[in-house]
Protein backbone atom coordinates (compact mmCIF):
# COMPACT_ATOMS: atom_id res chain seq x y z
CA UNK A 1 0.00 0.00 0.00
CA UNK A 2 1.46 3.30 -0.78
CA UNK A 3 3.83 4.72 1.79
CA UNK A 4 5.57 8.45 2.31
CA UNK A 5 9.09 7.99 1.71
CA UNK A 6 11.46 10.72 2.96
CA UNK A 7 14.39 12.14 1.43
CA UNK A 8 17.90 14.22 1.77
CA UNK A 9 18.72 15.79 -1.02
CA UNK A 10 22.04 17.32 -0.94
CA UNK A 11 23.85 20.03 -3.03
CA UNK A 12 26.80 21.95 -2.62
CA UNK A 13 26.95 20.78 0.30
CA UNK A 14 23.58 21.57 2.30
CA UNK A 15 20.70 19.73 2.92
CA UNK A 16 18.72 21.55 0.35
CA UNK A 17 15.45 21.36 -1.62
CA UNK A 18 15.52 23.01 -5.63
CA UNK A 19 13.38 23.23 -8.39
CA UNK A 20 14.49 20.29 -10.46
CA UNK A 21 14.71 21.51 -14.02
CA UNK A 22 16.78 24.66 -12.59
CA UNK A 23 19.97 22.31 -11.61
CA UNK A 24 22.82 23.19 -13.75
CA UNK A 25 26.91 23.88 -13.14
CA UNK A 26 26.29 26.89 -11.53
CA UNK A 27 23.79 26.18 -9.21
CA UNK A 28 19.52 25.80 -9.17
CA UNK A 29 16.68 27.67 -7.90
CA UNK A 30 16.83 27.14 -4.35
CA UNK A 31 13.35 26.72 -2.03
CA UNK A 32 15.00 25.72 1.28
CA UNK A 33 18.28 25.54 2.83
CA UNK A 34 18.76 23.47 5.94
CA UNK A 35 20.62 24.91 9.00
CA UNK A 36 20.82 21.60 9.93
CA UNK A 37 23.39 18.75 8.24
CA UNK A 38 22.81 15.41 6.77
CA UNK A 39 23.17 13.02 9.90
CA UNK A 40 19.85 15.01 11.68
CA UNK A 41 17.28 13.86 9.33
CA UNK A 42 18.52 10.44 9.06
CA UNK A 43 18.16 10.23 12.49
CA UNK A 44 14.97 11.79 12.33
CA UNK A 45 13.96 9.12 10.06
CA UNK A 46 15.13 5.96 12.01
CA UNK A 47 13.52 7.21 15.09
CA UNK A 48 10.41 7.01 13.61
CA UNK A 49 11.29 3.92 11.47
CA UNK A 50 10.49 5.31 8.43
CA UNK A 51 12.16 3.02 5.90
CA UNK A 52 13.24 2.94 1.88
CA UNK A 53 14.29 7.06 2.24
CA UNK A 54 16.83 8.39 -0.29
CA UNK A 55 19.83 10.16 -0.05
CA UNK A 56 20.32 12.32 -3.48
CA UNK A 57 23.58 14.08 -4.05
CA UNK A 58 22.84 16.72 -6.56
CA UNK A 59 26.49 17.20 -8.12
CA UNK A 60 29.44 16.99 -6.81
CA UNK A 61 31.21 18.02 -3.33
CA UNK A 62 28.26 16.13 -1.19
CA UNK A 63 30.15 13.07 0.05
CA UNK A 64 30.89 13.79 3.51
CA UNK A 65 27.23 14.64 3.83
CA UNK A 66 25.99 11.51 1.85
CA UNK A 67 28.04 9.45 4.64
CA UNK A 68 27.35 11.28 7.61
CA UNK A 69 23.57 10.38 6.82
CA UNK A 70 24.40 6.52 6.16
CA UNK A 71 26.62 6.39 9.08
CA UNK A 72 23.74 7.84 10.68
CA UNK A 73 20.86 5.67 9.59
CA UNK A 74 22.72 2.15 8.70
CA UNK A 75 20.98 0.13 5.86
CA UNK A 76 18.09 2.66 6.43
CA UNK A 77 18.77 4.96 3.50
CA UNK A 78 19.19 4.22 -0.32
CA UNK A 79 21.91 6.51 -1.57
CA UNK A 80 22.12 7.97 -5.28
CA UNK A 81 24.11 10.45 -7.55
CA UNK A 82 27.75 9.77 -9.19
CA UNK A 83 27.70 6.35 -8.53
CA UNK A 84 29.78 4.21 -10.35
CA UNK A 85 31.19 0.22 -10.38
CA UNK A 86 34.19 2.34 -8.76
CA UNK A 87 32.51 3.69 -5.60
CA UNK A 88 29.29 1.40 -5.59
CA UNK A 89 31.07 -0.92 -3.05
CA UNK A 90 32.50 2.44 -0.40
CA UNK A 91 29.28 3.80 -0.52
CA UNK A 92 27.24 0.54 0.67
CA UNK A 93 30.06 -0.33 3.49
CA UNK A 94 29.04 3.21 4.75
CA UNK A 95 25.39 1.89 5.03
CA UNK A 96 23.20 2.48 1.95
CA UNK A 97 20.92 -0.30 2.02
CA UNK A 98 20.49 0.56 -2.00
CA UNK A 99 22.52 2.33 -4.53
CA UNK A 100 20.08 4.78 -7.06
CA UNK A 101 21.61 4.67 -10.38
CA UNK A 102 20.88 7.27 -13.14
CA UNK A 103 24.02 9.04 -15.10
CA UNK A 104 26.48 5.64 -15.19
CA UNK A 105 23.91 3.94 -17.30
CA UNK A 106 24.29 6.27 -20.22
CA UNK A 107 26.52 6.97 -22.76
CA UNK A 108 26.80 10.12 -25.32
CA UNK A 109 23.11 10.79 -24.20
CA UNK A 110 21.64 7.09 -24.81
CA UNK A 111 20.95 4.13 -22.29
CA UNK A 112 23.74 1.58 -21.63
CA UNK A 113 22.38 -2.01 -21.27
CA UNK A 114 26.01 -2.76 -21.41
CA UNK A 115 26.94 -0.59 -18.07
CA UNK A 116 23.35 -1.69 -16.42
CA UNK A 117 25.28 -5.06 -16.58
CA UNK A 118 28.21 -4.12 -15.44
CA UNK A 119 26.78 -1.89 -12.15
CA UNK A 120 24.36 -4.79 -11.33
CA UNK A 121 27.46 -7.14 -11.09
CA UNK A 122 28.98 -4.41 -8.14
CA UNK A 123 25.54 -3.98 -6.33
CA UNK A 124 23.92 -7.20 -6.86
CA UNK A 125 20.28 -6.89 -8.54
CA UNK A 126 18.61 -6.62 -4.99
CA UNK A 127 20.46 -3.45 -3.88
CA UNK A 128 20.27 -1.61 -7.19
CA UNK A 129 17.68 0.92 -8.09
CA UNK A 130 17.44 2.56 -11.04
CA UNK A 131 16.36 5.94 -11.05
CA UNK A 132 14.30 7.20 -14.13
CA UNK A 133 13.54 10.66 -13.46
CA UNK A 134 11.88 12.24 -16.61
CA UNK A 135 10.57 14.64 -18.85
CA UNK A 136 7.26 15.08 -20.57
CA UNK A 137 7.10 15.61 -23.88
CA UNK A 138 4.23 15.38 -26.63
CA UNK A 139 5.16 11.70 -27.49
CA UNK A 140 5.21 11.10 -23.39
CA UNK A 141 7.99 10.32 -20.58
CA UNK A 142 11.51 10.03 -21.13
CA UNK A 143 14.40 9.45 -19.49
CA UNK A 144 16.58 12.86 -18.59
CA UNK A 145 19.93 12.57 -17.70
CA UNK A 146 22.96 15.17 -16.80
CA UNK A 147 20.91 16.63 -13.82
CA UNK A 148 17.89 16.31 -16.29
CA UNK A 149 18.85 18.81 -18.43
CA UNK A 150 19.44 15.72 -21.39
CA UNK A 151 16.36 13.72 -22.38
CA UNK A 152 17.35 10.89 -24.04
CA UNK A 153 15.32 8.40 -26.27
CA UNK A 154 14.45 5.95 -23.50
CA UNK A 155 10.28 6.26 -23.22
CA UNK A 156 8.43 5.48 -19.69
CA UNK A 157 6.33 3.42 -20.98
CA UNK A 158 5.14 -0.44 -20.24
CA UNK A 159 7.60 -2.32 -22.37
CA UNK A 160 10.28 -0.40 -20.82
CA UNK A 161 9.42 -0.40 -17.28
CA UNK A 162 9.03 -4.63 -17.62
CA UNK A 163 12.15 -5.01 -19.46
CA UNK A 164 14.03 -2.89 -16.85
CA UNK A 165 12.18 -4.63 -13.70
CA UNK A 166 14.36 -7.41 -14.70
CA UNK A 167 17.39 -5.98 -13.24
CA UNK A 168 16.83 -4.39 -10.14
CA UNK A 169 14.66 -4.28 -7.14
CA UNK A 170 12.98 -0.96 -6.95
CA UNK A 171 12.53 2.08 -9.60
CA UNK A 172 12.57 5.59 -7.81
CA UNK A 173 11.25 8.09 -10.73
CA UNK A 174 11.37 11.97 -10.35
CA UNK A 175 9.39 13.76 -12.75
CA UNK A 176 11.77 16.73 -12.78
CA UNK A 177 9.19 19.01 -15.03
CA UNK A 178 7.16 19.51 -11.50
CA UNK A 179 9.92 18.92 -9.33
CA UNK A 180 10.36 21.60 -6.23
CA UNK A 181 7.22 23.22 -8.05
CA UNK A 182 4.78 22.26 -4.80
CA UNK A 183 2.06 22.66 -8.27
CA UNK A 184 0.73 19.07 -7.44
CA UNK A 185 1.94 15.73 -8.78
CA UNK A 186 2.03 14.30 -12.50
CA UNK A 187 -1.41 12.39 -12.49
CA UNK A 188 -1.14 10.80 -15.67
CA UNK A 189 2.94 9.46 -14.64
CA UNK A 190 1.68 7.78 -11.11
CA UNK A 191 -1.23 6.39 -12.93
CA UNK A 192 1.26 5.06 -15.93
CA UNK A 193 3.15 3.65 -13.27
CA UNK A 194 0.53 1.91 -11.47
CA UNK A 195 -0.64 -0.04 -14.64
CA UNK A 196 2.48 -1.21 -15.25
CA UNK A 197 5.30 -1.25 -13.08
CA UNK A 198 6.20 -4.72 -11.24
CA UNK A 199 8.19 -3.98 -8.46
CA UNK A 200 8.44 -1.29 -5.72
CA UNK A 201 8.25 2.29 -7.25
CA UNK A 202 8.69 5.80 -6.17
CA UNK A 203 7.73 8.76 -7.51
CA UNK A 204 8.47 12.37 -6.36
CA UNK A 205 7.92 15.54 -7.68
CA UNK A 206 4.97 18.23 -6.69
CA UNK A 207 3.78 16.84 -4.04
CA UNK A 208 2.00 19.47 -1.49
CA UNK A 209 -0.30 17.74 1.10
CA UNK A 210 -1.78 14.79 2.09
CA UNK A 211 -4.23 15.05 -0.27
CA UNK A 212 -1.72 14.08 -2.98
CA UNK A 213 -0.45 10.42 -1.00
CA UNK A 214 -4.51 9.89 -1.24
CA UNK A 215 -3.88 10.42 -5.01
CA UNK A 216 -1.26 8.64 -5.39
CA UNK A 217 -2.91 5.80 -3.74
CA UNK A 218 -5.43 6.46 -5.36
CA UNK A 219 -4.15 6.48 -8.88
CA UNK A 220 -1.73 3.70 -8.51
CA UNK A 221 -4.17 1.28 -6.49
CA UNK A 222 -1.74 1.71 -3.53
CA UNK A 223 1.61 0.33 -5.95
CA UNK A 224 3.45 3.59 -5.66
CA UNK A 225 4.71 5.44 -3.06
CA UNK A 226 5.01 9.18 -2.57
CA UNK A 227 8.57 11.38 -1.85
CA UNK A 228 7.57 15.07 -0.45
CA UNK A 229 10.48 17.21 -0.46
CA UNK A 230 9.80 20.98 -0.44
CA UNK A 231 6.54 21.17 1.01
CA UNK A 232 7.27 19.24 3.65
CA UNK A 233 7.80 21.32 7.27
CA UNK A 234 11.33 19.93 7.96
CA UNK A 235 12.33 21.27 4.74
CA UNK A 236 10.31 24.86 5.33
CA UNK A 237 7.14 23.96 3.56
CA UNK A 238 3.64 24.76 4.90
CA UNK A 239 1.72 21.87 2.94
CA UNK A 240 2.60 18.90 5.07
CA UNK A 241 4.19 18.03 8.35
CA UNK A 242 6.49 15.18 9.03
CA UNK A 243 4.13 13.81 11.42
CA UNK A 244 1.07 13.69 8.97
CA UNK A 245 3.52 11.57 6.82
CA UNK A 246 4.18 9.47 9.95
CA UNK A 247 0.58 8.99 10.67
CA UNK A 248 -0.39 7.99 6.97
CA UNK A 249 2.09 5.20 7.10
CA UNK A 250 1.02 3.61 10.39
CA UNK A 251 -2.68 3.69 8.92
CA UNK A 252 -2.03 2.01 5.60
Amino acid sequence: MTQFRPCIDLHQGKVKQIVGGTLNDTGAKENFTSPYDASYYAQLYQQHNLQGGHVIALGPGNKEEAIKALTAYPNGLQFGGGINPENAAEYLAAGASHLIVTSYLFEQGEFSWQRLETIKKETGKEKLVLDLSCRRTDQGWFIATNRWQTITSLQVNKESLAELANHCSEFLIHAADVEGLQAGIDEELVTLLGQHATIPTTYAGGARNSTDLEKVKALSNGKVDLTIGSALDIFGGQGITLAQCIDWNRTQ
